[in-house]
């Protein structure tokens, strides 16, 4: 026997044969050929564009301009001022050539987040800065829809930042479209939710854009390195004093991470808080509050009809007096660890207490019970930056046609960090004083519980026969 090609090739084989397995050979080695060479294509892809390897750069068909990872032609960017953000403006420039525009969304993270903003962005090298104020937009539409679903995070996360990042995506895929963008970028960490609901946006509303995730790309590797680029680049760094922690406010809550909250057996410190005073420091004279709902939607403090995001803001302020709606948990992210946070939702809590308290008047167990189940679904997918998934849309959907009779009012009573409620009415009430009296009534003969208890118990008693 052969003990190599080479061997069989000099033995008298039959010269077909020889050629037959010449050509096999050859082909085989074209086709390893071809894979390394596609495999070396998709790995300089993937090392240019960590982001998507299917990109494509060529935008303008010219080189001239072209970056160090590409060309692009406009990169809309979500801007916040601070140093992470302004440093990727150059740094979009320098890899991928292309004018940038700064995109902020104001969705009630405060006056001071927003000002110099248009100075901070066109002084780091961009073209422009868009500001949008969507603070109605996002209550309305984003906000009442989750709290008339019951959609809360692994028991205790009232969803504030997850609902927050498809309402900015959108915003940024309209902005795209007006300014003649192909891409968007973001600041997310390759660690974090964010870049999954940013992203996951952007796929619903226009797959055809290109997505630019610097945290996943760049050798930046903290905040000394970012500062550092910030100089060689001539960008002027922010000079808001660093916080020891990593927050993210808006209109529904202020999240704390980071620094001693790392590890979960710390206490928070005291002056950590900024939206709550803490309950031992609140009135020692409780308050009450009448909240108006109409079809699970709430529409009026006290009686007073105000405008959504005037409603949560209003609830915000009293909340916060009486030190309501602090929650420290730790959360399964979405990219499979675990991390602690701390969350101030004084005006949320407050809406979700009675929203709750008026579907015990109005829903039936049957209906309460799918609801609340479903409810964590809905819960899961707005987490996970799935707001404009149809399975989202139609749970959204069920939600807002068992809430049309969820239409009342709740009284609640606020002190020292805790909500109690008080009262409760609505049109709708399925609560009947004549049948739950514990008076003999026309409606309900006690006497008939008698032959339901046999029925209801009947597996049981079957059951209990086997072993008698």
């Amino acid at each position: 026997m052969a003990n190599s090609l080479f061997d069989f090739f000099d033995s008298p084989a039959p010269l077909t044969i020889k050629n037959r397995i010449f050509s096999a050979a050859n082909a085989v080695f074209s086709a390893a050929n071809a894979v390394f060479t596609v495999g070396g294509y998709f790995r300089q892809s993937i090392k240019t564009h960590q982001s998507y390897p299917y990109h494509e750069t060529e935008v303008s068909g010219s080189t001239k301009e072209r970056g160090l990872r590409g060309k692009l032609n406009k990169v809309v960017l979500a801007y916040s001022g601070g140093l992470d953000t302004s440093v990727i403006v150059p740094w979009l420039r320098e890899n991928y050539g292309c004018d940038v525009v700064c995109f902020t969304a104001d969705v009630g993270q405060g006056i001071k987040e927003l000002d110099g903003l248009e100075k901070k962005a066109k002084a780091s090298g961009a073209s422009q800065l868009v500001v949008q104020d969507l603070k109605e937009e996002f209550v309305k539409d984003y906000i009442f829809p989750c709290l008339r679903a019951g959609a809360i995070y692994e028991r205790k996360y009232l969803l504030g930042t997850s609902m927050a990042r498809p309402l900015i995506a959108k915003a940024m895929v309209d902005v795209a479209k007006e300014v003649g963008a192909d891409a968007v970028a973001h600041g997310c960490t390759g660690k974090g939710n964010d870049q999954v609901r940013f992203e996951l946006t952007f796929f619903a509303l226009n797959p055809k854009l290109n997505v630019v995730a610097p945290w996943r790309e760049w050798d930046i590797t903290g905040r000394e390195d970012a500062i550092e680029y910030a100089k060689k680049h001539n960008v002027p760094v922010p000079v808001t004093k660093k916080s020891i922690y990593s927050r993210d406010g808006n209109l529904w809550h202020l999240s704390h991470e980071g620094d001693i909250l790392e590890d979960p057996e710390n206490e928070p410190k005291k002056d950590m808080f900024m939206l709550t005073v803490d309950p031992e420091d609140a009135p020692n004279e409780p308050e009450y509050l009448e909240i108006g709902i109409v079809s699970g939607i709430p529409v009026a403090v006290n009686g007073k009809e105000l405008s959504p995001a005037s409603l949560l803001d209003h609830l915000n302020q009293i909340g916060g007096k009486h030190g309501i709606g602090r929650v420290d948990m730790v959360e399964n992210r979405l990219v499979g660890m675990k991390s602690r946070g701390v969350y101030e939702t004084p005006g949320g809590t407050i809406l979700f207490a009675a929203a709750r308290e008026l579907e015990s008047l109005t829903l039936d167990r049957e209906t309460m019970q799918v609801k609340d189940s479903l409810a964590l679904k809905y819960a899961e997918l707005v987490y996970a930056g799935r707001w404009f998934d149809p399975l989202r849309e139609s749970l959204d959907s069920f939600m807002e046609k068992i809430s049309k009779t969820t239409t009342g009012s709740v009284t609640l009573k606020l002190y020292k960090g805790s909500v109690t409620v008080t009262s409760r009415k609505s049109p709708y009430s399925l609560y009947r004083q004549d049948i739950s009296s514990f008076e003999s009534g026309d409606i309900y003969d006690q006497a008939d519980a008698a032959g339901f208890i046999r029925l209801y118990g009947l597996p049981i008693r079957v059951r209990a026969m086997l072993d008698a």
